[in-house]
């Protein structure tokens, strides 16, 4: 399996939803904690820490702050301190719809309230110390079985998901988070949702929906009836098993998908390494071989691309382009230049490279030409969640328009045709640019949107007009940002 970061456990971070629909947040003011947020946004985000040595207590970091939940004797809560300390210690008491009531380890008394009336001093449960955990991480994720150490694949052929791969390769790798009610659901590539049974269902039907739980910092999903999802049999078949108790056989991590993609070059033909080390243009159809991981540098914004075959994209003698390399250096690191509905790509040498008349790439060219061009088409996203800096896309209800600050996310469609794509959201209908720069997402014919790959784990999505798709401060998704950075820039 490769290294340098390639494959990274997701950090879990997430919302506590009381039981009046309002967020725990964490305020820089005094430190005090509160239930007043209507939307899931950085003072919102909480990650769960085990306490070293202390059992099964365990840590509320608020990720907006760095400083850790706490509640004192006399039931007073905060989040001002910056080591965890005895008051720092909750115990997690999953309840039977999925909510969570967390109890001070060393007080015994229950934590919950409303709005600024936060307090940890109830004896009993009642539904104001009940919790929602709500995931704040993008839900579109690889899911990698703890015990078998292989990764969650849709298998079309046996109508099944299975814990049997040894890289998340392919777009039958990408899992997709589904909440709602409460509960989690996972739908897979094809939009089906897996239920407890192991059976492919098409809508979320209450087998299908899971309490999430958490355990030395992986997950477990339990159905209605308390059981856990576990690989089983010699296939690694992904059902629900026997255990009511998460063992190491019901652990899983999640973790993040990079885009994987294919090249065509001005022959009309895939980039592949099926014939060697040498990357050519020589392939008619597009599996395996010709599937890149395409991963960004944060810092110089460069790409890689890595092959099915184990090598990273990599410079050598004379311009030459082979997947060779197993570690990322400078030779490995690729420049992305956007030309509508085209790229370029110049090497660590300062040249672009081109397709030579054999068909094999190579770093030779000064310019940008036919031969230097290639379309870049995603193909582990057929289906697309996207967060912005305020939240998550979502339609607007009781209008055709789209929000850009939702705590809940809408799932929609892509569709690719000569480096562009078109994006279907709900009931079928396309999105399109509207009058003054607004996106309508209930189109009858489909509108070309071109996606530019800009930094890592992050997009910009381009209108006909050029300008391009933004949230503001109204809300609404609009097609009028000059410049593909911040407020433009699209988690996918």
């Amino acid at each position: 399996m490769p290294t340098n970061g390639l494959h990274q456990v997701l950090k879990i971070q997430f919302g506590l939803v009381n039981d009046t629909d309002r967020y725990l947040t964490a305020e820089s003011f005094g430190f005090k904690v509160n239930a007043s947020a209507p939307s899931l946004k950085r003072k919102q985000m909480w990650v769960l820490e085990p306490d070293p040595g202390r059992g099964t207590a365990v840590l509320f970091r608020s990720s907006h702050l760095g400083r850790y939940l706490s509640a004192g004797e006399d039931g007073r809560v905060a989040c001002e301190a910056e080591r965890p300390g005895p008051d720092c210690r909750f115990l997690v008491l999953p309840q039977p719809d999925g909510r969570w009531a967390l109890q001070s380890e060393p007080h015994g008394r229950f934590f919950g309230g409303t709005e600024d009336q936060l307090s940890c001093f109830a004896t009993t449960i009642s539904p104001a110390e009940l919790w929602t955990v709500h995931l704040a991480i993008h839900p579109q994720a690889h899911l990698l079985s703890v015990s078998r150490r292989r990764y969650v694949h849709l298998c079309p052929q046996e109508d099944e998901m299975a814990a049997d791969g040894d890289r998340p390769w392919g777009v039958e790798a990408l899992l997709t988070l589904i909440f709602q009610s409460r509960r989690y659901c996972l739908k897979s590539s094809d939009s089906r949702y897996l239920r407890s049974d192991g059976r492919l269902v098409w809508e979320p039907e209450a087998r299908a929906c899971y309490t999430l739980e958490f355990k030395a910092g992986k997950l477990a999903f339990k159905d209605c009836d308390g059981r856990y999802l576990a690989p089983m049999g010699p296939a690694g078949t992904l059902k629900a098993g026997r255990n009511t108790r998460p063992s190491k056989d019901e652990l899983f991590d999640l973790e993040e998908s990079h885009p994987q993609v294919v090249l065509v070059a001005a022959n009309h033909r895939y980039v592949s390494v099926r014939q060697g080390v040498n990357v050519s243009a020589n392939q008619d159809e597009e599996l395996d071989h010709e599937t890149f991981l395409m991963q960004i540098d944060q810092d110089t914004k460069k790409c890689t691309f890595y092959s099915s075959t184990g090598g990273y994209w990599t410079l050598v003698t004379h311009g030459g382009i082979q997947a060779t390399s197993a570690q990322v250096s400078a030779s490995t690191m690729f420049e992305m230049e956007w030309r509508g509905r085209r790229v370029a790509l110049k090497a660590s040498n300062g040249r672009y490279v081109c397709m030579k008349k054999n068909g094999q790439l190579a770093a030779t060219s000064d310019f940008v030409g036919e031969d230097e061009e290639f379309i870049l088409k995603l193909i582990n996203r057929p289906i697309l969640v996207l967060r912005g800096l305020d939240g998550f896309v979502c339609h607007r209800r009781g209008s055709n328009q789209l929000d850009t600050n939702r705590s809940v996310y809408d799932v929609f469609h892509l569709s690719f045709c000569d480096g562009a794509y078109q994006i279907r959201g709900r009931g079928g209908g396309f999105w399109y640019t509207g009058s003054h720069g607004s996106v309508c997402s209930d189109g009858e014919s489909a509108e070309d949107f071109l996606f530019e790959f800009r930094e890592r784990g992050r997009l910009a999505i381009r209108a006909r007009s050029g300008k391009y798709l933004r949230g503001g401060a109204s809300g609404l998704l609009r097609a009028d940002a000059d410049v593909p950075t911040g407020v433009a820039l699209w988690e996918y």
